[in-house]
């Protein structure tokens, strides 16, 4: 079977504001109160949290400090956990391109580097779980993006060929994972790393949800 694979940060879903929130947690019990900004920082947001932690350090004159790193991130999780779709919003026409591929005959799935555990919380709170075959996180396999095997064992959960398939994703890891798996990479140019996607030479790029289905044909049939 055809699949599509989603990443989900920045692909299907601005989490970053939920994100921010849950770093400026952090740099609150350090006495450093909304040290990262939900704007100007969104795109590092997307990069994940041990990326916030390490810019709001930075900014605190302690960016080697990876002991308090390590130290904050369960926090971060947790108030990640605690809040996780507060400001999460669904990028427009994602959910409805799903449905259409759904329909279509594609099988369609989620491969993120989120947890496991918070991408499943985050997709059942957002009402969308249902809507995909499979979900796997960071945490779900022994190897994660850009190994292209976390791709492909998403692709196998989700009932699909590895070899029939693509990746939606917005950043260099994205199309990194899927250029070794051997299989085409979409990238979105709407998020807050769309400006630069088209530098990375994916075989597509697209502004808005309703350009997928063309591509996914011409790209995989």
């Amino acid at each position: 079977m055809r699949t599509v694979v989603f990443d989900l940060d920045g692909t299907l879903a601005d989490t970053s504001g939920d994100l921010i929130a849950a770093a400026n947690v952090c740099f609150a019990e350090m006495g450093a109160p909304d040290l990262l900004d939900p704007v100007a920082d969104a795109g590092v947001a997307l990069r994940g949290g041990r990326a916030m932690l390490t810019l709001g350090l930075g900014r605190l004159g302690r960016a080697e400090d990876s002991a308090e790193i390590d130290r904050h991130y369960p926090l971060l999780l947790e108030a990640y956990a605690d809040a996780i779709a507060v400001h999460t919003t669904l990028y427009p026409g994602a959910m409805a391109a799903v449905e259409r591929l759904s329909a279509d005959g594609y099988s369609v799935a989620i491969c993120t580097n989120k947890p496991e555990r918070l991408a499943r919380l985050l997709m059942q709170r957002l009402g969308v779980l249902d809507a995909f075959a499979a979900l796997t996180g960071a945490d779900t396999l022994a190897v994660r993006k850009p190994d292209p095997e976390h791709l492909r064992e998403t692709v196998r959960r989700a009932g699909g060929d590895p070899v029939r398939s693509l990746l939606v994703g917005d950043t260099a890891t994205d199309r990194d994972t899927a250029r070794a798996a051997g299989v085409p990479s979409v990238l979105v140019g709407f998020g807050p790393n769309g400006g630069s996607v088209a530098d990375l030479a994916p075989e597509a790029v697209i502004g808005h949800y309703d350009e997928l289905r063309d591509v996914v044909t011409r790209l995989i049939g």
